[in-house]
């Protein structure tokens, strides 16, 4: 009976794996990057679109027409999916006019002058360090940076500056510099058969000009003094560079010239990806391994230790100390399963940590099959949340288990405690952030269009999910988990413990190694969310997950063994605590990295940034604390089926 219920769990996981991989056809953050190709012929149409502004000093994106540049006759939105609206990707068209093979130079786009509010809100952005983000052919827009190094690889910097703050020669007064003339180059990799071409990269020199003419102005047909390709008089230097001022004429302009190039359409994320750090990665693994081995031996040697000698019925023990500390834990045997307080609770954040494993495992595990690559703008986020709702299902299912083994009765109340639970307090810090975005006039604010899908997610197919699991767990024919020992009805007093087997010590001493071993990794999560790179070394993470998960059975079990050898039995809380305080870790390195990392310096993005980092921090809670109950549930259960009670 026991091996059947425990399969129930891995037959349900498969087929929601296959559900998500049937929902990958409709959900366009599923797709195979790179199955269809584009191939461009001579002179075929090029559409260069931006995203959005961005900074690493704000985190608040804007609309790239937020601020008054040039603009196409008209401006026309692309479908965004889910994941790229909740990054505040706004994908719009542009005037700039790229022709496949077709080299221009010294092309106007525009001749514009700023507003006193406009002149105003440029060198706002130019201080806060915003960059332009363009996409051509799904690859964004980089800024070529050579090293001083010669062998070293050019590092890319993604997006380009709105402009530069700096001085005229011979004066001390800073001025705001921005940059109206564009260097693009574009990289193809061309079929000698064919002659289809297909674009592997996308690069910009940014300058600021201030440009000149002769006579009348004509549109795009001037001929500028300060950038003429028939006298060879082009744009390689910011030598004279255009000031942002109110009320005075702006030339923007742009060149494109095409090149050849080795690199293969499938491999032409390589160089935006290059990692130079994969030996910090290893270092992280290996690390994360020696606790993990260490603490595979202490559970090794408490199961031979206790399951030996329970087998042989204490009859060779000689030491009168070690029999005492046997016996400790045996002594409990009639209390060890007795339903802990608020045990509907529990079950609730069980049954919410069974869902975010589920979900965290099917996106790894699309991320690692290529399914999420970074060519494909809020797949990762979408995979997340239609995981996580089709997840429901599980954690219905787990939460109800766990209640009828408490012999509980009011199965739908704690349905929909673990239905409603995490996702509305994670949906109102969401919803308070948002406002804060709001206010700021950010394209990072979620629309109310979106917001409502978010709901009807919830609502409409999470919420379901969970009762269906709940009804499956509870009420169908499965008898619920007999415990191996009888439990007491007079509760056993507990003996005074040492200070040292206080939960104020043990708890807070539990998440040190968990969070050890991710911690490293750490670091580079926050740096691809927080610093706008692009984080992509799956398998590095999936292994680290894996060891997060060991570790964190690992040291319950110890931590719980020791609890029961000093006869103390209330392990069900104390369990999930001492695991999911790894959480408060990494809040607190959030912290850490917030004050020497990052350079935010407006309130309401501080207030963003820790308002976000506490909602991944509940989250790792949750996860940690399910991970680690599961495992002192499970250890439990095992040795005391393993002793014969008198």
């Amino acid at each position: 009976m026991q091996a059947t219920m425990a399969t129930q769990p891995a037959v349900l996981l498969l087929f929601l794996a296959v559900l998500l991989a049937g929902a990958a056809t409709f959900a366009r953050g599923f797709y195979l990057p790179g199955v269809a190709p584009a191939d461009f012929r001579r002179k075929d149409p090029l559409a260069v679109k931006v995203s959005q502004l961005s900074s690493t000093k704000t985190q608040l994106p804007y609309s790239y027409y937020s601020l008054p540049f040039c603009r196409p006759d008209a401006i026309v939105d692309s479908a965004e999916n889910l994941g790229e609206l909740l990054r505040g990707d706004r994908i719009e068209n542009t005037p700039y006019v790229f022709e496949m093979r077709e080299p221009r130079m010294c092309q106007i786009v525009c001749k514009t002058s700023f507003t006193q509010e406009g002149a105003k809100d440029v060198k706002e952005k130019i201080d806060d360090d915003y960059r332009i983000n363009m996409i051509l052919d799904n690859l964004p827009l980089v800024v070529p940076i050579k090293r001083m190094d010669k062998d070293a690889p050019t590092v890319y910097q993604h997006g380009v500056h709105v402009g530069i703050k700096g001085q005229y020669s011979g004066s001390k007064e800073e001025k705001h510099f921005i940059h109206n003339h564009l260097t693009f180059l574009v990289k193809y990799h061309r079929d000698a058969e064919t002659d289809f071409a297909r674009i592997v990269a996308f690069e910009v020199k940014p300058f600021s000009v201030k440009h000149e003419y002769d006579g009348d102005w004509k549109g795009n047909a001037t001929r500028l003094k300060t950038c003429d390709p028939h006298s060879r008089q082009l744009v390689l230097d910011s030598d004279s560079p255009q000031e942002v001022e109110a009320n005075k004429d702006i030339i923007f302009s742009y060149d494109v010239n095409f090149e050849e190039s080795d690199i293969k359409w499938s491999s032409r994320w390589d160089s935006y990806l290059l990692m130079t750090d994969d030996q910090i990665h290893w270092f992280s693994i290996v690390n994360s391994l020696m606790i993990v081995l260490f603490l595979s031996g202490m559970v090794a040697m408490i199961m031979l230790r206790t399951l030996y000698r329970d087998i042989t019925k204490y009859n060779q023990l000689d030491v009168e100390e070690d029999a005492q500390e046997e016996t400790g834990w045996k002594l409990v045997h009639g209390d060890v399963f007795r339903p802990p307080a608020n045990a509907e609770l529990l079950c609730v954040y069980v049954g919410t940590g069974v869902q975010f494993f589920g979900m965290l495992l099917v996106t790894l595990l699309f991320a690692i099959l290529g399914l999420l690559s970074p060519s494909n703008r809020g797949g990762l986020m979408t995979a997340m949340l239609l995981a996580w709702v089709f997840m429901g299902l599980l954690a219905g299912y787990s939460s109800a288990r766990l209640y009828k083994v408490f012999k509980g009765s009011e199965w739908k109340k704690v349905t929909i405690k673990t239905a409603t639970m995490f996702p509305g307090i994670v949906f109102a810090i969401f919803f308070v952030l948002n406002a804060l975005i709001w206010g700021e006039r950010s394209s990072g604010a979620v629309p109310f269009t979106t917001m409502t899908a978010l709901v009807l997610l919830w609502f409409g197919i999470s919420v379901p999910l969970v009762f269906v699991g709940s009804y499956h767990g509870f009420k169908k024919q499965h008898p619920a988990m007999e415990d191996p020992v009888r439990t007491n009805k007079i509760p056993r007093p507990i003996p005074a413990q040492p200070w040292y087997m206080h939960p104020a010590v043990l708890v807070p001493i539990g998440g040190v190694l968990p969070f050890g071993a991710v911690f490293i990794e750490l670091f580079f999560i926050l740096t691809s969310i927080w610093l706008h790179q692009f984080y992509y070394i799956f398998g590095f993470l999936f292994l680290v997950f894996v060891i997060l998960v060991l570790t964190c059975a690992e040291i319950t079990v110890v931590l719980c063994y020791f609890q029961l050898c000093g006869e103390d039995y209330r392990w069900w809380w104390r369990s999930y605590l001492t695991a999911g305080s790894s959480a408060v870790y990494l809040f607190l390195y959030a912290g850490f990295y917030f004050f020497t990392k990052l350079d935010i310096t407006r309130a309401v993005s501080g207030l963003l940034y820790f308002g976000y980092m506490l909602i991944a921090s509940y989250a790792f809670f949750v996860l940690t604390g399910t991970v680690g109950f599961c495992a002192c549930f499970w250890f439990t259960r095992l040795i005391y089926s393993s002793v014969k009670i008198d």
